[in-house]
């Protein structure tokens, strides 16, 4: 373990940077931003979620010098053969947009009814002792529903608005804060993280 107990954090989104760091404070972490060391966004070129999540982090703890975390989700659609996947954040192209992603995943999707729109949200997580780590931790969640017809909610962010949720008859953007990070797959692969990190770091 590093002997200041920081981690760098892969994002310099102040969201991300506030539920990490109250998630990993009670182990005696402090996560700081990437932005603290001035990395910027690595490209991502991997093939799969754990694959850019491991190139974020090793490209933060590579210039920080810090253990580092990073991860990388997107909505998976079945009847679209998994996409937009690890594209979801582009997946109408540049510049990011959730407005044009949402109506591109909708106009893909409108000869397509019922429960044949399922789908599932996915977050990979990477925690790397230093650059060259060769056992990093690693953890997937996924999150399971269907894609709506239309938006609905005003909250959340992404594709919140069309991801439905059956058993809660809502759609994530109409949950509050609270909810979604009980429920979400970022908050269950971050419970899982600070579990094996907890078990790691008492041996």
């Amino acid at each position: 373990m590093h002997p200041t107990n920081e981690l760098v954090l892969a994002s310099s989104n102040p969201g991300k940077i506030r539920e990490f760091g109250q998630l990993f404070a009670d182990l005696g972490l402090r996560v700081r931003p990437q932005s603290d060391f001035g990395v910027v966004d690595v490209e991502e070129t991997g093939l799969t979620f754990v694959e850019n999540a491991l190139l974020k982090a090793r490209e933060a703890s590579r210039i920080s010098g810090l253990p580092a975390l990073a991860d990388d989700s997107g909505l998976e659609v079945d009847a679209l053969a998994g996409k937009p996947g690890i594209y979801s954040a582009r997946y109408a192209g540049e510049p990011k947009s959730d407005e044009r992603n949402n109506a591109k995943l909708l106009e893909e999707l409108a000869e397509i009814t019922g429960k044949a729109r399922s789908g599932r949200y996915w977050c990979a997580l990477v925690y790397l002792r230093h650059a060259d780590d060769p056992v990093p931790l690693m953890v997937q969640r996924s999150w399971e529903g269907q894609i709506l017809e239309a938006p609905l909610g005003e909250g959340g962010f992404g594709y919140d608005p069309l991801f439905w949720l059956p058993e809660l008859g809502k759609s994530v953007a109409q949950l509050d804060a609270e909810e979604k990070n009980r429920l979400s797959h970022r908050g269950r692969a971050l419970l899982a993280m600070a579990t094996a990190l907890r078990d790691a770091l008492a041996r």
